[in-house]
């Protein structure tokens, strides 16, 4: 929307330029000029004050949500303030998240050319998968695509409501955009506890855009069984957290959360579920066909940092 105030459009979100073109439009002017005898030539071209607004358009029409609205490249920090973690961690972890980021910006600068498959950021909670996800949307939708952001949960819920007799959308109104759009980003998936009538939901959607060549980047919390390590972990199956009060030791290979006593004693372990397990072996199956995977290691970020003020998705 134009600024009311704006002195170079008067508030009516356009400003003329002069063009040497077909197409543009003869304006008179009794100014002097070196042509003075031809009227000049000129396009009506968006003024400089909608700009603003236009990016806000295309986010909203994205389904962003505006928590995620300041989420950039530029913005994900890899070098992570981690004050009681050894330097091999530091190390292994950073690599871990430059590399991911680096994968991502590739993919976003090559988008839709060599973009046959999406992504699947898997990794534990806080670690920036969201952030990546919706960087990587923001500037494709930018350059003019169409793109959707769901979060697993909601999107399930609003095709529920769909069902409502009292609601005016359908099941399909709301599911053809999500099967349409040229790009998708399904958030969190399998945070909710799986049921048949959501793997077969989710196994559609997924479904039709595998067939259509659309592409989708997913992130997920859960990790498959023989979640890979990273060339400097090859000669240890653990991740060590750095939180000081809650020593937690992840055993990448079973899935498995070792809890550990400041003291080092361990506690009773939790075993955690498996990709497979929360989204069913058919739409992890069709996930290796449609994505490539890109794993991300680290603590989480926002419990470590949250006391500096720093935050991300």
């Amino acid at each position: 929307m134009a600024r009311a105030d704006c002195p170079t459009c008067g508030g009516s979100g356009w400003k003329t330029v002069e063009r040497s073109a077909d197409g543009a439009q003869p304006l008179s002017t009794d100014r002097p000029s070196s042509s003075a005898d031809e009227p000049k030539m000129v396009w009506a071209v968006p003024c400089d004050c909608t700009v603003g607004d236009r990016t806000d358009r295309l986010l909203t029409k994205a389904h962003i949500p505006e928590r995620y609205r300041d989420r950039d490249f530029e913005n994900y920090d890899t070098d992570l303030p981690y004050d009681s973690s050894p330097a091999g961690e530091l190390a292994t972890w950073r690599q871990s998240l430059t590399q991911a980021k680096l994968c991502v910006q590739r993919f976003t600068e090559e988008f839709p050319i060599g973009s046959e498959h999406g992504l699947l950021l898997m990794g534990p909670a806080g670690v920036g998968k969201t952030h990546l996800a919706v960087a990587a949307l923001k500037e494709i939708v930018l350059r003019g695509h169409s793109g959707l952001f769901y979060e697993y949960p909601a999107l399930l819920k609003e095709i529920q409501d769909s069902y409502n007799p009292e609601r005016q959308a359908t099941e399909m109104s709301v599911l053809e955009p999500v099967v349409k759009t040229e790009i998708l980003v399904l958030d969190d998936v399998g945070s909710s506890k799986p049921s048949h009538w959501a793997l077969e939901t989710v196994g559609y959607i997924l479904g039709q855009r595998y067939n259509e060549h659309r592409v989708t980047i997913i992130t997920t919390n859960y990790l498959d069984p023989e979640f890979a390590r990273t060339p400097d972990m090859q000669n240890s199956s653990q991740i060590v957290s750095s939180n000081r009060r809650d020593r937690r030791t992840v055993d990448l290979t079973k899935s498995t959360i070792v809890n550990r006593l400041p003291s080092g004693e361990l506690m009773a372990s939790v075993r955690e579920d498996s990709l497979e397990e929360r989204v069913g072996k058919r739409i992890r199956s069709r996930l290796y066909e449609m994505c490539r995977t890109v794993e991300m290691t680290s603590p989480d970020y926002r419990k470590e940092v949250r006391h500096a003020g720093r935050f991300r998705g």
